[in-house]
């Protein structure tokens, strides 16, 4: 994984103690809430219902053992005892007192961690594949690129005031695992048809208010114009985006507006004139980041057999782990989803206990999912049994990836400042409704948001829930058919909503409907598409 050198350590030194001013002056009255509010948000700091929320940026998801464990030292250091860990492969910590964040962002920056660029209108933290580099499926690695492009994008001058927060994500497999359309830019690592390896670029996806699959804009950008390319559909954005309307500022309601031939023409021109600026990082550099994302000291000749005896490993292995390019590796997935829990939370012991299992036995790295999931790319299939074991006994065990239990949430009205409904007891009613029926659901993505911002990113759902206000009570509105992955598809909601109680029993009417209509092996997702929404309705509403 990336390494710091001096100017990435020296930026991020500089910024906290900038910071630290800043938190004085507040402290002190000079400066106002009104006046600070910028300036803490450009740290990654905001003020919700009861106390600060601090987001620490994961650049592409990866962290070291020693970055994990600062993690948890810091929730029970700073907050109370846990973290939330994000949909967007970040960290959030709730209970954040204001005269600490200088230190906390001190002890990060010891890590080679930081808070820059994780609010505001900029570009936030690129994400990426939690299988990155381990995947059997991928064409190349596609973080050396993340990283080019975080290191592009920090404190980038032009576009720390665009007209709305803008999120990129590069992947490099056919199989989209970080729901890549759904993104301002969503860019895929390819080969030409002369084997050449470079970019495709979908640009003005997003979820929110008026959500929007990406559309693909340019099949091919040489590697060697990665840069000159993103910047240039970020000047197009930056001059023409709406920053009179917040709801239609986003770069997709640009791309829509102006049609995708349009927004295309236009960043093609921009695109010629900055190839003659010379802006792109000399390929060297490329060259220099590539280096710290080699594969590790794989082990050769080992075993792939593995005793599944055991028939509670057995289960977790089958749905928490993935192959691996290796043979005689794994990758595994820790669900932080267990029955009755707080999606995405972990407690200080638990993350200290995985950064101590990837140390061991994952190379010293791990992953953070945009399913709020923890992932170790690089077990030995030997290791599988004592590392469940470990997991198992910390609560981190549960087998539910990609299941009904496998929930994706906000933390809604419990935490958030913006939201309209609780998401948490939603999640937790569910969870603990279908415990028994995951097998029998198999593979169904339910994700839930507390508000049309959709953080929970309800509208990718192959069920989704929206928490609304509905004359001063939460309402909770059902959507179905939504899909994040390389099928990409937006939810469409089933008709009025309800209350905690009726989404829940609602959600297990539009299950039972697949049960009964379901042929072979389809999906939830499936049987959706093929049997349409009417017979959902007809049951949900009669």
């Amino acid at each position: 994984m990336y390494k710091y050198d001096q100017y990435d350590q020296q930026m991020v030194d500089t910024r906290v103690e900038e910071f630290r001013d800043q938190v004085r002056r507040r402290l002190s009255g000079e400066l106002t809430e009104e006046q600070f509010r910028p300036l803490r948000l450009q740290n990654g700091l905001y003020l919700q219902l009861h106390a600060y929320m601090l987001r620490v940026a994961v650049p592409y998801g990866t962290l070291s053992s020693a970055q994990m464990r600062l993690l948890g030292d810091i929730a029970d250091k700073y907050d109370r005892g846990y973290g939330h860990f994000t949909t967007r492969q970040n960290i959030q910590y709730n209970w954040i007192k204001l005269e600490d964040t200088p230190d906390l962002l001190a002890d990060l920056a010891g890590v080679e961690m930081h808070a820059i660029q994780t609010s505001g209108n900029c570009i936030r933290n690129i994400s990426s594949d939690q299988y990155a580099g381990a995947a059997a499926d991928e064409l190349i690695d596609p973080r050396p690129y993340a990283e080019l492009l975080r290191q592009w994008s920090s404190f980038h001058p032009e576009f720390l005031t665009l007209p709305r927060k803008f999120k990129i994500c590069v992947i490099a497999s056919d199989t989209d695992r970080a729901a890549m359309k759904l993104h301002d830019i969503g860019i895929q690592m390819v080969r030409s048809s002369a084997g050449e390896i470079g970019a495709q670029f979908y640009v003005g996806g997003g979820m929110g208010r008026t959500p929007m699959i990406a559309p693909m804009i340019r099949d091919f950008v040489p590697l060697d114009q990665l840069i000159t390319y993103s910047e240039a559909c970020l000047r197009v954005y930056n001059r023409y985006g709406r920053r009179d309307n917040k709801y239609k500022a986003r770069i997709k309601i640009l791309v829509h507006e102006l049609g995708k031939d349009e927004y295309t023409r236009q960043v093609e021109e921009e695109f010629q004139h900055l190839l003659s600026q010379g802006i792109e990082p000399p390929i060297a550099e490329l060259d220099r980041i590539k280096q710290y994302f080699g594969d590790p000291a794989f082990e050769t000749g080992l075993s792939d057999d593995l005793d599944l005896s055991d028939p509670d490993f057995r289960l977790w292995v089958e749905r928490n782990t993935q192959s691996h390019k290796q043979a005689g590796y794994v990758i595994a997935t820790v669900s932080l989803k267990p029955v009755g829990g707080i999606p995405g939370d972990a407690t200080a012991d638990q993350i200290r206990l995985m950064a101590d299992i990837a140390r061991d036995y994952s190379f010293d790295e791990l992953r953070v999912t945009h399913a709020q999931n923890i992932v170790f790319p690089h077990i030995r299939k030997a290791d599988l049994y004592t590392i469940w074991q470990k997991l198992d006994a910390a609560d981190l065990g549960t087998a539910n990836l990609d299941t009904i239990g496998d929930i994706i949430a906000c933390p809604g009205l419990d935490y958030c400042s913006l939201a309209n409904a609780r998401s948490i007891p939603v999640a937790q009613k569910i969870s603990e409704r279908f415990a028994e029926k995951q097998a029998e659901l198999g593979e169904l993505k339910l994700k839930i948001s507390g508000c049309i911002n959709a953080c929970g990113h309800h509208h990718a759902g192959h069920i989704g829930i929206l928490g609304v206000d509905r004359k001063g009570k939460e309402n909770y509105q059902l959507l179905l058919g939504g899909s994040e992955g390389a099928d990409t598809s937006l939810g469409q909601i089933t008709g009025p909503g309800f209350d905690e109680d009726g989404i829940v029993g609602a959600v297990e009417k539009a299950t039972e409907v697949y049960l009964a209509q379901r042929e072979g092996e389809e999906r939830f997702l499936d049987t959706y598409r093929r049997i349409g929404m009417a017979p959902f309705k007809e049951a949900l509403y009669g």
